[in-house]
């Protein structure tokens, strides 16, 4: 996943100056055109359970202490496959948001969407679902009782200041695959590889699910101004000589050509 890197983060903290002096923070950045290898971050995931203390465990890679963001990208859980007759499933209770997307991709399982927008739709393995919050918006996220394995990753992204109060809205596409010479993709957000994704975002962003072949090395031109991740479902994946264990996520800054 990836976003052009024009966002700004609050934080909120205690300082007994009254009078503190203003520091501007920026993202490292590797000039545009710079071909030495970059630094991978590598971000590891915290266990935390959704929706109260005996409900499914997820892993969540963003936010964290050391980044809070990837361009617009602010929440990453990633979750399963879990056996859903153990841990109860997925059972969200209506709970608002404001100023952000919500962007649902699952691998396996069914998850039924709810919200105060009276949109009811299934999220399905392979289909992006994202809804706007905008101004305000409620929303429930429960699996179905077919389902006895979950699996998938539930992602956020912070809408920009002149768009906090857009009017709440819900999209769903079913992204075709494209060969990546050496794996498969599926262009939920953005673009890629010459396929385009027809879902709205207020950010430039990129989502894609990317299925690699065993042993095999894919390359493809990606954006130099936007911020990268990539978050690991199965295996391990090596991002520019960086082994990224499952469930990890490798973070590269702007500058990179591909």
């Amino acid at each position: 996943m990836s976003s052009a890197p024009d966002r700004k983060a609050t934080i909120e903290m205690s300082n007994t100056d009254a009078t503190p002096t203003e520091i501007l923070c920026q993202a490292e950045n590797h000039p545009v055109g710079d071909t030495r290898n970059p630094r991978v971050e590598i971000i590891t995931s915290r266990e935390v359970p959704l929706g109260g203390p005996r409900a499914m465990p997820v892993r969540r890679t963003l936010p964290q202490r050391q980044r809070s963001l990837i361009g617009a990208w602010c929440f990453v859980d990633h979750y399963g496959p879990d056996d859903v007759s153990v841990t109860g499933g997925m059972d969200v209770a209506p709970h608002p948001h404001t100023g952000l997307q919500t962007v649902s991709w699952l691998f396996t399982g069914e998850v039924e969407h709810r919200d105060s927008n009276g949109v009811h739709a299934m999220v399905l393995p392979g289909e992006v679902n994202l809804m706007t919050g905008g101004h305000g918006i409620c929303h429930s996220e429960v699996s179905t009782p077919a389902t006895t394995t979950l699996h998938g990753v539930q992602l956020w992204v912070a809408l920009p200041d002149s768009d906090r109060d857009t009017p709440r809205d819900f999209q769903h596409h079913v992204p075709e695959p494209i060969d990546l010479g050496g794996g498969t993709g599926r262009v939920f957000l953005g673009s890629l590889a010459g396929d385009t994704s027809p879902v709205h975002t207020f950010t430039p962003l990129l989502g894609v699910e990317i299925t690699v072949d065993p042993a095999a090395t894919i390359t493809f031109d990606v954006d130099p101004e936007f911020e990268h991740g990539v978050l690991v479902d199965t295996g391990e994946v090596a991002l520019f000589d960086t082994v990224l264990q499952r469930a990890a996520l490798g973070y590269v800054g702007t500058g990179v050509p591909s």
